[in-house]
């Protein structure tokens, strides 16, 4: 399986670090954010080969400059971001897919542990067309309280707590059927990969959801984590 990185985004939340570079390049401990990606698909026996796509005009060459300077475990190619919604940029990696039936789609702004062997799993048993990273609890950035009559009774430091809503994650696991669905799509206007397809594909009972458990997930644009 192959998988995809989508990093060409503005990052205008990342900003003003995203003046000097582009998001998937933002320092978390000393290395860039989406170094700790590559080095999740590295490790993983799943993945067999990287591709990233982003601006290669713009900001973007520098991700691809980090790259081919250093060593990598598993081939790393690279795809100019076409600016046509995050599933038409898809449609420019369709070369790339050919001859696969289902590969792995990471959004440069988000971490997470995440095992994609189960995920894979998943995606497989329920038959879908998608499969979307999912959590159903999170542990709090701040405390909370409880107040009766105005008076605090209790103080809750962190807490961790269970959503009303699954959260999505960004990171899917996706058929290449999907590419014809945004063709059709993408004669009219720019694709939503969400929004325009796999809503859609949702009401079809098509797209799973992989919760993740008690992995940790991060925003990497967050301004909580910078």
């Amino acid at each position: 399986m192959k998988a995809v990185i989508l990093a060409g985004g503005k990052g205008t939340r990342g900003k003003p670090y995203t003046d000097f570079f582009p998001k998937a390049m933002i320092p978390i401990e000393g290395k860039p954010e989406i170094s700790y990606i590559i080095n999740a698909l590295n490790n993983s026996k799943k993945i067999q080969e990287i591709i990233i796509l982003t601006d290669l005009k713009g900001f973007g060459g520098q991700i691809k400059n980090y790259f081919e300077s250093s060593k990598n475990k598993k081939k790393i190619s690279f795809v100019q971001d076409s600016q046509s919604g995050t599933g038409g940029d898809l449609l420019h990696l369709s070369s790339k897919l050919k001859g696969e039936s289902e590969f792995l789609l990471w959004f440069a702004d988000n971490l997470c542990k995440i095992d994609i062997q189960k995920m894979h799993k998943h995606f497989t048993q329920k038959q879908s067309l998608a499969c979307i990273a999912t959590r159903s609890k999170r542990k709090e950035e701040t405390g909370f309280a409880i107040i009766k009559d105005g008076i605090i009774t209790e103080f809750r430091e962190k807490p961790e707590i269970k959503l009303q809503m699954s959260e999505c994650l960004g990171i899917y696991m996706l058929s290449t059927k999907v590419l014809s669905l945004i063709k059709k799509k993408s004669r009219t206007k720019q694709v939503n990969l969400s929004f325009d397809i796999l809503e859609d594909l949702s009401k079809k009972g098509k797209v799973s959801g992989y919760d993740i458990g008690n992995s940790g997930w991060i925003d990497a644009e967050s301004p909580v984590v910078l």
